[in-house]
């Protein structure tokens, strides 16, 4: 009804007004949103009277030569363009509204992003003290490391469902109120025992396996999908960038306040963001009291899976499991987890171990690439939303974005091996995770292509096996340093892993729906 509207009503807008936007829009067949002009616009005549039916008179009828699916095709076009002229021309709903109401969703989603990571970051950094302490081995370092990951693994399929059935609003509220306080409770733990620790760490990550889900949800609701590589960036380079800020507050805070300084300050951080999430969002753009409705239509209009419904039941694992392209997403997940906690996990004590250096340099040259892989996956979400509105189709785009993302960081990995100083491994490392964050605008995205329906069981499925596999690199890697006293090696089977999946995924992955 509403792009009937759109189509029928008058125009209400000054002559002078609408013939400049006129022109603009016969000047360029592709408007500034990306939406085609099917037919070429005729000039009006102020003088002649204008008059329009609900049912259209006889010339129109005699024009008309579409099917009903074209027709419809085209009224998503027109309304989108009738938007698109709204916002250009400076329209009273929209002149109002100094923020678009999905961005501020996404701030708040990479903020809780860049917050879930940063407590992951913090045990990476404060177990270097906590070993030294209570003289941990380094394959006992591993155990401890990898402990998050123990309750991760269990949470993300459960996490996930929940998510498709409740909504990523509640799901991912209640998971940072628990993270935080497990974060909080983490110094308590190392003091009093190490089974205390470890159980602790494994809270913390069953709480933290319900955030992956729960953003790729929420940010497939309030983005259309010529955005939404963007947005996923966006949220993702808050994530990075809590390592960054993981990295280099950490050592500040135990070397002033102590062990449970930093815990203290990211619980804190983390009560403060949930108090203003519960009142500033919903789980879908059309049931917020703050949108306007010319960014409600703007998000709908841009949707191609506006027909996912509510309370569908979700299909069963063996059905998810039997088709190639679910398993060319798991397969990529467990691939990018493996390294990724390879690197997230050991890289202070990479650099420590290799180039000695002290714990607050350690911090610094391991930040450094989390930043610029920040600033990357965001590059990568603008190219891959281009490339859509440029006509490329999502297979290939999807295909394009994943081989960026495994083959950079392979060839890196390869080359670490050689590197003989902190600042030629730093840049290495650097080269590696800017490049990986490209896979953010392949697998991640393309879990809500082939699945919009199930999209967050199908996530923590995929997320499941990737935290298993991230389990096995994360303490595989203690036992490959101490019987072999280098990292080299844990990093050129890494690097096969990366070359192994690329294949796979190019073979096997594919941008169209399939359940």
């Amino acid at each position: 009804m509403a792009a009937k509207s759109l189509l029928h009503s008058p125009p209400s807008l000054e002559p002078s007004c609408f013939l400049a936007s006129q022109s603009n829009l016969i000047k360029f067949r592709k408007t500034r949103l990306g939406f085609r002009l099917r037919n070429q616009i005729e000039p009006i005549k102020w003088g002649e009277s204008l008059s329009y039916s609900s049912r259209g008179g006889e010339e129109m009828k005699k024009k008309t030569t579409t099917t009903k699916q074209e027709q419809r095709g085209s009224v998503v076009r027109c309304m989108a363009e009738g938007i698109e002229r709204r916002i250009l021309m400076g329209g009273r709903e929209e002149a109002k509204v100094l923020v678009a109401e999905r961005y501020k969703v996404v701030g708040l989603l990479a903020c809780v992003m860049c917050l879930c990571n940063a407590d992951r970051v913090v045990m990476s950094v404060a177990v270097v003290p906590l070993a030294a302490k209570y003289g941990w081995s380094s394959s006992f370092l591993g155990i401890v490391q990898s402990s998050f990951l123990w309750g991760y693994i269990f949470s993300s399929v459960i996490g996930g469902a929940l998510v498709d059935k409740y909504g990523g609003k509640r799901v991912l509220a209640w998971g940072v109120a628990l993270w935080s306080l497990s974060t909080l409770l983490t110094p308590w733990a190392a003091s009093h025992s190490t089974a205390s620790l470890l159980a602790v760490r494994a809270f913390f990550g069953l709480a933290e396996g319900v955030a992956m889900p729960s953003m790729s949800t929420l940010s497939s609701r309030w983005f259309p999908s010529h955005e939404r590589a963007s947005a996923v960036g966006i949220c993702m380079a808050g994530f990075h960038l809590g390592n960054v800020v993981g990295l280099l507050l950490t050592p500040i805070m135990l070397s002033t306040i102590g062990i449970s300084g930093p815990f203290i300050l990211f619980s804190f951080l983390g009560l403060l963001w949930l108090t203003t999430w519960a009142s500033a969002v919903t789980n879908d753009p059309q049931d917020s009291p703050f949108i306007s409705k010319p960014e409600l239509r703007l998000i709908q209009a841009g949707k191609t899976d506006s027909l996912v419904k509510k309370g569908n039941p979700l299909p069963s694992l063996q059905l998810l499991l039997s088709k190639l392209p679910s398993w060319a997403i798991i397969i990529a997940n467990v691939t990018n987890n493996w390294g990724y906690f390879v690197l997230l996990s050991w890289m202070p004590i990479y650099f420590r171990t290799v180039f000695d250096v002290n714990l607050k340099q350690a911090a610094w040259f391991s930040a450094v690439p989390w930043g610029t892989m920040a600033i990357c996956g965001y590059v990568a979400g603008k190219a891959s939303d281009s490339l859509i509105k440029a006509g490329y189709s999502l297979t290939l785009v999807r295909k394009i974005m994943q081989s960026i993302g495994f083959i950079g960081p392979g060839v890196s990995l390869l080359c670490l091996n050689h590197a003989k100083s902190p600042t030629v491994a730093a840049l290495l490392i650097t080269v590696a995770l800017s490049l990986s964050s490209f896979s953010q605008a392949g697998f991640l995205l393309n879990i809500q292509e082939i699945a919009p329906d199930c999209a967050g069981f199908l996530h923590g499925i995929a997320n499941s096996a990737g935290t298993l596999a991230a389990i096995i690199s994360t303490i595989g890697t203690g036992y490959f340093v101490q019987w072999l006293g280098s990292f080299q090696a844990f990093l050129t089977v890494t690097a096969g892993l990366y070359f192994a999946t690329t294949i796979f995924w190019n073979r096997y992955a594919t941008g169209e729906r399939v359940f």
